[in-house]
Order: structure tokens, then sequence, then C-alpha cells
């Protein structure tokens, strides 16, 4: 039988060969973490090959994801479907096997790492959530949720501010079933740390509530005990400090950044080889390893007893089973089309005049009892973004609840939504002001790169926000959240589009949404029926022009669509013919077929466009001929109607342009 040295030498050999192969990549990090990877998989993670979606499996996240080869070794060897030939081809195109971890590639893989500290940052999230859950559903005698979280991280992670964010909630929250390993190797990709980190991190954690270890990263018994006190400490999360070597076993470049971010080289390998006693071939795993690391047969017992529990629990708790069963396949409420169709014809009767985050927190209230996935949260401005309602109840890992209060985290709370949405079970949503956005863009990426389903609600959406000024005026915002690969963005401009664009969010599978709404009041308007279903191909005709063919077309967002409404009635007056269409979602209109499309912005009709940001996003609508009424400068600290005066959102102005490009 295999040594456990000899296991994780085999991450050691099949990490070194496939970075060399590949001539990219980072050999260090796996080679120095192989020993704690080895005990963890083998000694404590609840996993099934054989089902990588199990409900109830232990959650591992390589946050140091350029040491992804450690992440591919681990699921190769202890038998999920993750062929030799994939790891072969390691950091080629269409591989399983990419640069970083990326969900969805390879099976076993929780979430997409590399922009370092978001795994970590995650898998809060994915603890959070496994805690919410199993203060909705577990009952006495009946713990069907029951798993831990476990998250490799690095230097770099603790260094990046977001871990801040995310692990001092973590410490508030108590996570318990969260435990990290630091890989304390005292290296990053510029040498060593000392002139640049000299944080200490055991005082860092235990100031965060958490419960910290220290032991050395190559003793397999040590890591072992670590791991049992770690679990048995319910209250509070752990950190393991892992004292480690990178590139463990290299003769030449271990304990250097020689080997950090870079292959080895043909010599080192075979000097490595020989350094650990690995006598086989590049690529080539003896059977007594692979024995050694099989774990189908271990993980589907444990999956059968699970599955046991929950027949037990379903025979006592049949409407919860199944609610259960609901929610981790991310299916909606039976009733769900009923409800919203109604629901939305309900706002459009009343058409009252609010600003659309109130009409969003009127949206929120009429969901809430319809979905108990619903968590809810706000980075410290939940009177601001009106991100709660009655009906929720605040949770702080104390006490069971359904609202978040993230504290001053924009960055983290977004990170943490990605875990929990990864985690299942959930709809996650979070606030803060729009300009904000641009400290969580990362995370918001993340979520359109995983095409996972969380809401952003970003309020205070433009200069009309006010006398905040400036600094807190979003003007190229929404355009770059527009310029992310599938992030649909939501600008309403009255009660009907909000309510419709929060259940296009909610019942979007494939990615994330962003509303952006608006802090000054926007005009009560009731629809015909026929816009609701409009309204959801991202732009529509709202007013069409009288008496024949349009003269022009001009295009709004958000506040500014009544800014166009009016400009449409001073045109007719001067005998111009212009349709008004709103646009509240130009990533939604984009994906429609070209005869719909034609149907709203006419070809060979000239355009204007109003919105209160940024000017050079809208020339895809408009064209170089067309005209646009923006902003390219930053704002100024006055009230909201005094700013969209002195910057040319006016009636007059909408007019004034249109008949310039006429």
């Amino acid at each position: 039988m295999a040594t456990r040295r000899h296991l994780a030498n085999a991450i050691r050999a099949l990490s070194m060969d496939a970075v060399q192969k590949a001539n990219s990549g980072h050999p260090g990090a796996p080679m120095g973490m192989a020993d704690i990877a080895e005990v963890l998989w083998n000694d404590h993670l609840k996993h099934n090959p054989n089902n990588p979606n199990w409900a109830d499996r232990d959650r591992f996240i390589l946050s140091n994801g350029h040491g992804s080869m450690l992440i591919y070794s681990l699921l190769h060897l202890s038998g999920y479907d993750l062929p030799m030939d994939s790891i072969k081809t390691f950091r080629q195109l269409h591989s399983q096997c990419a640069g970083h971890p990326e969900y969805g590639y390879a099976p076993g893989v929780e979430t997409t790492t590399g922009p370092l500290g978001q795994g970590i940052t995650n898998g809060v999230g994915f603890a959070m959530a496994e805690k919410l859950m199993a203060d909705q559903f577990n009952k006495p005698g009946h713990d069907i949720v029951n798993h831990h979280t476990y998250v490799f991280m690095g230097d770099g992670c603790l260094m990046e501010g977001v871990s801040h964010e995310a692990c001092s909630l973590a410490g508030t929250w108590g996570l318990g079933k969260l435990i990290a390993f630091w890989d304390d190797n005292n290296i990053s990709i510029d040498g060593h740390i000392d002139g640049w980190y000299t944080d200490d991190t055991v005082k860092r954690f235990e100031a965060y509530g958490w419960h910290v270890q220290s032991v050395d990263g190559h003793d397999a018994d040590a890591i072992n005990a670590a791991i049992e006190a770690a679990k048995k400490v319910t209250d509070k999360p752990s950190l393991i400090c892992c004292k480690t070597i990178i590139g463990f076993g290299s003769p030449n470049k271990s304990a250097s950044h020689d080997c950090h971010g870079a292959a080895l080289g043909e010599e080192e390998v075979a000097l490595t080889r020989k350094e650990l006693g690995w006598d086989y071939e590049p690529f080539v795993i003896p059977e007594d390893v692979y024995a050694g690391w099989d774990a189908k047969a271990k993980g589907d017992a444990a999956e059968a007893e699970w599955n046991k529990k929950f027949d037990a629990y379903a025979a006592e708790y049949p409407e919860l089973a199944a609610e259960f069963k609901r929610r981790m396949a991310g299916e909606l409420p039976a009733d769900w089309k009923q409800f919203t169709d109604k629901m939305i014809a309900d706002f459009n009767d009343k058409a009252e005049s609010v600003a659309s985050r109130k009409a969003s927190q009127n949206v929120i209230t009429a969901l809430a009892p319809e979905l108990p996935e619903f968590i809810g949260g706000s980075a410290d401005l939940t009177g601001s973004n009106l991100t709660s309602c009655s009906s929720f109840k605040h949770v702080s890992g104390k006490e069971p609840g359904n609202y978040i209060s993230y504290g001053v985290r924009e960055f983290g709370m977004y990170a943490i939504m990605n875990g929990m949405a990864l985690h299942g079970g959930l709809l996650p949503y979070g606030g803060t002001f729009h300009m904000f956005s641009d400290y969580a863009k990362s995370a918001l990426r993340m979520a359109a790169l995983m095409k996972q389903r969380i809401i952003a609600i970003l309020t205070h959406d433009s200069i009309g926000q006010g006398e905040d000024g400036p600094t807190h005026q979003p003007i190229e915002n929404t355009a770059g959240l527009r310029y992310i690969p599938n992030m649909d963005v939501w600008r309403p401009s009255d009660e009907t589009e909000v309510a419709v664009a929060w259940v296009a969010a909610v019942e979007r599978k494939d990615g994330p949404s962003s509303l952006v709404l608006s802090r000054q009041g926007i005009p009560g308007r009731k629809h015909d029926t026929a816009d609701f279903e409009a309204i959801r191909k991202g732009a529509y005709v709202l007013s069409e022009a009288e008496g024949g063919a349009a003269d022009v077309i001009i295009i709004a967002t958000g506040s500014e669509v009544d800014l166009a409404v009016k400009a449409q009635e001073e045109l007719k007056a001067d005998g111009v013919k212009a349709r008004v269409v709103s646009m509240p979602s130009t990533n939604v209109f984009d994906r429609q077929d070209q005869a719909y499309k034609d149907s709203v912005l006419t070809p060979g009709v000239k355009r204007v466009s109003v919105e209160a940001g940024v000017t050079d996003f809208w020339r895809k609508y408009v064209g170089l001929e067309g005209g646009v009424v923006g902003i390219d400068t930053f704002g100024e600290s006055a009230p909201g109607g005094v700013l969209m005066k002195h910057f040319g959102f006016t009636v007059e102005n909408v007019v004034k342009t249109v008949k310039s490009v006429l």
C-alpha cells in the first residue's frame, strides 16, 4: 500500500509534468500543498466522484487558483471524470484543465478562482449558505444540511483587501463549518515576501474571531490533528496556518520564486523525480497510488447514507423535503407565472409616481412571500437602497433569518453572494450605491463568467443623486456594467418596468442581473398589457409617432424617459413626428432577433438617445449621425433637479438635439 508521502507525491508529479508539457503554469503551490491536500481529501473531505453535485457534499475551494494543477490532480486521482488526457492538455484551448480552475469545465470545481481573495470570499458565501439552509430545513434528529467548506489559500489571498472584508464577517457570523488552510510559504512572484507582507496573520484572524492553529504543512499527523481540532470548534471559523516549502522536492528551485510561476525545466523535473523517489514516466500513476486515492466507493456509501436520512426526513416533513429539492434544483414555485403576471398587472394598475428604488422595494415586498429562497442584503445602505421589507428578518449568523447587513463591504458582499449562488438553494441579492459598483466590479464580472444568478441592486443611479456630489454620482458605471459579457443591466423608467425587470432577473438562470435604480422620482405610467412582454425584450415603442412614419426615434432609459415623452409633445407641435423608445435593458434588447430590433429602431430613421451617463456607449444605437444627450464630465454637488437642468437634461435640450440631427 502506498504511503501518505507517496500519495502526495503523485500530486507533485502530475503538477510538474502538466506545467512542463504546457510550458506554462505554477508548479510550486501544488507541490508545496500536496501533503495538506492528501490528508484532507483522503481522511476528511465528504464527497462523491460519481456524483459531484450531491447536495450535502463538503465544498472544496482552491482560492490560490494559480496552483490549479493541485485540484486537477486531486480530481483525477480520486476518481472524478477528469481523464489523464485532460491533464495532458492543461492550459490548452478547450481543455477541462484551464489555467485557473473554471466552474463548469471540470467536474468537482466548485467555483472559478484566479483573482486572488475571491475564492476565500466565495468560501464564506458557501459556509453562510450552509448555515442559512440548515436553519431553514434541519429539524430535530434530521440534519439533512450538514457539511463543511474547506478553502486553500496563499499569501496573495491574504494580501487582497476582499479577504479582510469576508473573513471579518465570517468571524462575526461564527461560521464553525468553514475551515481555511493558509499556505505559509513566504514566497510570491516577486520573491520572498518579507519586504511587503509582514502581517501577524495569527493575531489578525484571532481578532476576527477565528480559531487559529499553526502546523508543519508537511507533517501529515500534525495536519490531521489540526483538522480534527478545527471540526470540533463549532462556533468559530478555523484557520490552519501551514508552514510549507513551495516547490517541495525540487532540489534547486524549492523555497524560491523560481518555481512559483514557471515550469521547472526538463532537467529539474528529472532531478525532482529522483529527490521524491518517483520512478515513473511523465503522466504515469501506478495502480497502488490510484487505489490509495480512489474515493468512489467511499463517496457512494456516504451519499447512500445521506439518502436514507433524507428519505426519513421526507417521510416526516414531506412539504419541506419537496421544497428542498425544488430549491436545490433552482426551480421556481409552481404558480410562479400566474403570480407574477398578476403582480405586474397590479403594479401597472396603480401606476405610482415614486423613485425606482422605492418601486423596487414594493416589488421585493410582493415577491418575498413567494420566494423563500430570497436572501437579501445591503452593504450598510438598507435605508437608502430600500432592499428590505417587513417580512424579512435580519440574520447575523446567531439567529435565523433572510436579510443580511454586510457592513461597508461592497466587494465582499457580491463575492459572498457568488458563493451562495454556487452552493445552491438560495437566491441572493444585495444593494449598494451604483457608484460603488466599481468597488464590486470584479465580483460582478465573476458572477457573469460563472453564469450565476445573483441580483445587484444599484441605486442613486446618476447626477440625479444630487448633493453628495461627484464622488457619489455614477457617470460611466452603467455603461461599464453593460460591457461585461453575460451581465443583464436594467435601468427601468417606471414601476411596471421595475416589476418586469425583477421578474426577468429572478427567472434568469444563466447569469447575473444589475438593477440600476433612481433616487429621484419617476412618473407613474399605465401601460397596455401588450407592453409587458415588450418590456421583457429590453426595449419597446413606448409612444409611437402620430400622423405617419417617424421622422426621428428618441431612445431613453430610467428617469430620462419622461424627458423623451415630453419632448415628443413639443416636437409634435413643431410638426416633427417622433417615436419614443424606452430601452430598460440594452443587453436584453441586443439578444432579440433582427426583425424585432428593426421594428423598434427602424433602419434609416435618425435617432437621439437620452441618458444621464457617458455618451460614447450610445453611438452603437444612434450612429455617428445621431444625437446623444448625455454627460461626459464628473458631476457637481447640488440638488438633483438643479444638476439635471445644469447638465442639459431638459425638454428644451432634447428638442434642440433632435432638431440638430434633422
